[in-house]
C-alpha cells in the first residue's frame, strides 16, 4: 500500500513529508501530485486518532483543491453519520456541497457522463486530461457520500429521489470512468504516476457498487436493471481486492469495504459466511503500521469475535475504547460489540453495564437500546435486577415512545422492538421469553456463537429451562403458542450448531406444525422454514434445501424482520444454485 512504508514510525513519515512540502514552490503547492501527497499525509493522520489534524491539515485546501475537499468532507460525513445528530447530518451535507463544488472546477465542461464516447473514442482525439480524470472519481466518490446522508436527512419523499438520482449519477460516472481505464493503452498508464490513484478509485467505485447491488434481492433488483443498475458480487470482490492491495489513497477505503462486508453484511444481511482468513489478511499490515489506530483495533476485534474469541475481543475493544477520546462514537461501536460478546457469555451484568452506556450516551437508536438493556435484565434473578436500580417493566413501557423514523420509515429492529415491548403496556404485564435470545437470533448471533460448543452448550440449558417453565404453566397466556413456537427456533439453532442435526430438524418441525398456533409472532413461520432450508443444505440435501427457503420466500409476507430475512433468503439461494447473486 502506498502509505504503509514497513519499519518505519509515523512520527518519521510525517517530518520527511513535511521537509519535502517546504521545498515546493509556493505557486505549485497544489498541484494535484501535491495534493495527493498531502491528503497521504492526512490519511496517515486519521488513521492514528488524529481527527482533528487531519481536517486541519485539509480545511486550508477543501475549496481549492478536489483531494482536499473530497477528503475533508469525507471524515465530517462519516462522523455526522456516526453522531445521526440532525444538525451533524445537515453540516455533512453542507460540507458535501462544497466539495461537490470543488470538484466541478476540475471536471471537463462536457462530462464523462455526458460524452462518453468522444472520451473514449479513437477517431474523435477528444480525451480527458489527467486532472479531468480525477475530478470525476472525486465527484462520484462526494454524490455517493451526498445521496446517503441525503436518505437519512428526514422524511421528505423528495429528499429519498434526489438521494437515488445522486446514486444514479455517481453510478454512471463510475462505470464510464471504468471504461476509459479499459480503453488506456500500458504506455498511456506508465506515463502518469497519478494513474495508480485514478484506477484506485475506479476499482473502490466499481467494486463498492457491484458488491452492494448483488446483496439486493431478485424483486429489488429487478427493478434497478430497469434504470440501468446491475451488480456481480465477484466482480466487486475482485476489483476491491486489487484495490486493496493497490498503490493508491483510496486502497484503506477497499480495506474498510472488504472488512465490513467479511464482518458485518455477510453475516447481518447473509448466511453468515464472512471469509474471516482473508479479513486477517487484509487487517494486518494496518495493525503494525497503526496498533493504535481506533479503526483498525475495532475491526482486529470484530474479527476475533466472529472466530469466537470473546476474550480476546473484549480485550482489543476496551483497547480502541482506551486509544482515543476524540471520536466518541466509536466507543459506542465498541459498547455495543461488547454487550452481545457478554450476552453470548451469559455474563448478564456486565451486558447490562455496556447496553446502560449506549442508553445513555449513544442516539442512533433509543429504542433498540432500551429494550436491550430491559431484554438482558430480564435474564437476571430479581435480586440482581434490584442491585442496579432498574425496572425492567418502567424500561419496557419505554421502548414505543423512544422510536424514530429514518428517511420516512421505522427501522426495523425498532418496529420489532416496539411490538415486543407492548407485552408490557397492560396493567398486569405477560413476560416475554427469553428476550434477549430472540433478539440475539436477529441479529445472527447464533451463527456466532456457534462457534463455541461450551458457550452453545450453555445457551442450550437456558432455553431448555425456559421450555420447562411454559409447559408447567397453570394460566397460560394469549401468548403461549408464540412462546412456545420461539422457544423450539431457539433450541433448534443450538442443536444445529451442536451437530445434533436430526433433534434440530424435530425443534423446527414442532414449530412449523404450530403455524394455528401463533396469534403474534408470525415471522416465526418463514425464519423457521429458512433455518430448515440451511439445514437441509449443510446435510448436502440441496433439492429440499431450496424448496424449503423457496417456501420462506414466497408464502408469507408483511412479517416482522421481512427485509432482513429476504437478503439472507438471495445470499442462500444464490450459494445453493452455484450462481453469483446476480448477473451484470
Amino acid at each position: 500500500m502506498a502509505f504503509v512504508s514497513d519499519g518505519t514510525e509515523n512520527e518519521a513519515d510525517e517530518e520527511n513529508f513535511e521537509d519535502a512540502y517546504e521545498n515546493i514552490p509556493v505557486a505549485s503547492k497544489m498541484d494535484l501530485r501535491c495534493s495527493l501527497k498531502e491528503c497521504t499525509l492526512a490519511l496517515n493522520l486519521f488513521l492514528n486518532n488524529k481527527f482533528s489534524e487531519a481536517l486541519e491539515l485539509l480545511r486550508p485546501w477543501a475549496k481549492e483543491s478536489m483531494y482536499h475537499a473530497l477528503g475533508y468532507s469525507t471524515i465530517l460525513v462519516m462522523q455526522s453519520a456516526m453522531t445521526f445528530e440532525p444538525q451533524d447530518i445537515q453540516m455533512g451535507i453542507g460540507t458535501m456541497k462544497e466539495a461537490l463544488q470543488t470538484c466541478q472546477k476540475f471536471r471537463k465542461r462536457n462530462s464523462v457522463v455526458e460524452s462518453l464516447s468522444n472520451l473514449v473514442s479513437k477517431h474523435t482525439g477528444e480525451q480527458l486530461s489527467e486532472e479531468e480524470m480525477h475530478a470525476e472519481i472525486c465527484y462520484a466518490e462526494c454524490l455517493l457520500q451526498k445521496a446517503a446522508l441525503t436518505f437519512v436527512q428526514d422524511e421528505n419523499l423528495i429528499n429519498f429521489i434526489k438521494g437515488g438520482l445522486k446514486i444514479r449519477t455517481s453510478y454512471q460516472i463510475y462505470k464510464e470512468c471504468h471504461q476509459v481505464l479499459a480503453a488506456m493503452t500500458k504506455e498511456d498508464k506508465e506515463s502518469s504516476d497519478t494513474h495508480k490513484q485514478f484506477e484506485g478509485g475506479v476499482k473502490l467505485g466499481i467494486g463498492a457498487f457491484n458488491l452492494m447491488l448483488s446483496l439486493l434481492p431478485s424483486r429489488i433488483l429487478r427493478l434497478l436493471e430497469f434504470i440501468g443498475f446491475s451488480g456481480n458480487r465477484e466482480v466487486g470482490l475482485l476489483q476491491l481486492r486489487e484495490g486493496a492491495s493497490g498503490a493508491s489513497l483510496r486502497a484503506i477505503l477497499c480495506v474498510l469495504t472488504l472488512l465490513f462486508y467479511h464482518t458485518y453484511i455477510s453475516l447481518i444481511l447473509g448466511t453468515g459466511e464472512g471469509n474471516l482468513q482473508e479479513a486477517d489478511a487484509l487487517i494486518e499490515p494496518y495493525l503494525k503500521k497503526f496498533p493504535n489506530g481506533s479503526l483498525i483495533l475495532f475491526y482486529a476485534a470484530r474479527i476475533d469475535v466472529l472466530k469466537g474469541n470473546f476474550e480476546q475481543a473484549q480485550a482489543t475493544f476496551q483497547q480502541c475504547i482506551l486509544a482515543q477520546q476524540e471520536w466518541k462514537q466509536i466507543h459506542h461501536l465498541c459498547y455495543w460489540e461488547l454487550m452481545w460478546s457478554y450476552s453470548f457469555q451469559q455474563d448478564w451484568l456486565q451486558a447490562y453495564h455496556y447496553a446502560d452506556l449506549l442508553c445513555k450516551e449513544s442516539k442512533w437508536s433509543k429504542a433498540t437500546y432500551v429494550f436491550q438493556k430491559a431484554a438482558i435484565l430480564s435474564m437476571l434473578p430479581e435480586d440482581a435486577v434490584k442491585s442496579t436500580g432498574e425496572d425492567i417493566v418502567a424500561l419496557f413501557r419505554q421502548v414505543e415512545g423512544l422510536k424514530q423514523r429514518i428517511a420516512g420509515k421505522s427501522i426495523p429492529t425498532e418496529k420489532f422492538a416496539v411490538r415486543k415491548s407492548r407485552r408490557y403496556a397492560a396493567a398486569n404485564p405477560v413476560k416475554l421469553t427469553l428476550p434477549v435470545l430472540e433478539m440475539m437470533y436477529v441479529w445472527n448471533g447464533f451463527a456466532i456463537v456457534g462457534r463455541r460448543s461450551d458457550l452453545t452448550e450453555n445457551l442450550l440449558v437456558t432455553i431448555e429451562k425456559a421450555e420447562t417453565a411454559l409447559q408447567n404453566e397453570t394460566n397460560p397466556s394469549e401468548f403461549f403458542g408464540d412462546d412456545q413456537c420461539l422457544v423450539q427456533l431457539l433450541k433448534g439453532l443450538c442443536l444445529k450448531h451442536l451437530g445434533r442435526l436430526l433433534q434440530a430438524e424435530l425443534c423446527f418441525n414442532q414449530v412449523t406444525q404450530s403455524e394455528k398456533r401463533l396469534k403474534y409472532d408470525h415471522y416465526l413461520m418463514p425464519f423457521t422454514y429458512f433455518e430448515l432450508g440451511l439445514l437441509y443444505r449443510e446435510q448436502g440435501y440441496t433439492d429440499k434445501a431450496i424448496r424449503f427457503i423457496e417456501t420462506a420466500k414466497n408464502n408469507y409476507k408483511d412479517y416482522s424482520m421481512e427485509s432482513r430475512l429476504h437478503f439472507r433468503i438471495h445470499a442462500a439461494l444464490s450459494s445453493l444454485k452455484g450462481t453469483p447473486p446476480s448477473t451484470p
